[in-house]
């Protein structure tokens, strides 16, 4: 890369960096952190105390920047959460890998409709694969983490735990590049209340109805339920997707009807932390996927 490019993405880190936003840099042509990880710390300079991660390592000190951009042609990362942003990412179907996935726009867009307000106009840039990033300013007081497909179809969002790719930086895929809007707007009080999760509910006996069926189907449900509500952070979805399909066996077989599974996944997956449409979306896809794949009683 020329000395032109380096000088214009040091200039795209420090221009961030006086809206207030934390960049640290990404390795040159790509959106992967530069920073080492906690495998390869080997604990000196800022990591002397531990390994300390690009999150916490991200700056808006300018001397901090001119000095790491003075080394490479970085491209530019800014970290989400300590920057006080939530950005709005709206995936295109080629970045999902699929002509046939929804474009995200388009839903949040629906979204939007359904909500009664506009696309909110706020500065937002295009990403290298013609998607969309829209930046908005937390609420004081709110932390809110990563989500994906919370809001709607192929729209991401990026908190604390997250970072985007800045205006500037480029891929072999493309130019990040501002669209338009100088100013970044609060997060909107509809898509905020999507966005917070729930509060968790009183921990209490999960209650099944009672209702015709094989007992076999309703130990099953009753014991998958329990392992789901007691599921730890970072495996609740998983481990509700994995039970809810063993369990739709009994619903492909007639032992249980569907909306009673569904409703126990649900109300399970939500005492685990889950929020109500992370369960529905979840549970309905491992019972579908159960259903299709669900081998004859016989054969089980």
């Amino acid at each position: 890369m020329t000395q032109d490019t380096r000088s214009a993405l040091l200039r795209a880190a420090l221009d961030a960096a006086e809206r207030g936003w934390h960049v640290f840099p990404l390795r040159p042509g790509t959106k992967r952190p530069a920073l080492h990880g906690e495998k390869t710390c080997i604990r000196t300079g800022p990591c002397a105390g531990g390994h300390v991660k690009w999150e916490q390592r991200a700056t808006t000190d300018p001397d901090r920047i001119r000095a790491a951009w003075s080394t490479a042609p970085f491209n530019v990362g800014i970290a989400t959460g300590p920057s006080g942003l939530i950005v709005v990412d709206l995936d295109t179907p080629e970045h999902k890998g699929s002509s046939d996935a929804p474009c995200g726009a388009a839903t949040f867009g629906a979204l939007c409709e359904r909500a009664g307000h506009a696309v909110p106009d706020t500065y937002r840039t295009r990403t290298a694969s013609g998607g969309t990033h829209l930046y908005f300013r937390a609420p004081d007081g709110v932390r809110l983490s990563n989500t994906a497909g919370t809001v709607a179809d192929s729209v991401d969002t990026r908190a604390w735990g997250g970072y985007v790719v800045a205006a500037g930086s480029t891929t072999p895929a493309g130019r990040y590049e501002p669209l338009n809007g100088s100013q970044v707007a609060c997060l909107p009080g509809w898509l905020l209340s999507i966005l917070r999760p729930a509060p968790a509910p009183a921990v209490g006996p999960l209650r099944f109805p009672a209702v015709d069926g094989s007992r076999a189907a309703m130990a099953a449900l009753e014991a998958e339920c329990a392992t789901v509500a007691a599921a730890p952070e970072g495996l609740r979805n998983v481990t509700l997707n994995r039970s809810a399909f063993k369990v739709g066996r009994f619903v492909a077989w007639g032992d249980l009807p569907r909306h009673v599974a569904e409703d126990a996944f649900q109300a399970a997956g939500e005492a685990a932390g889950l929020t109500a449409a992370e369960c529905r979306a979840t549970v309905r896809s491992a019972l579908d996927s159960s259903l299709r794949t669900a081998r004859p009683r016989e054969a089980a």
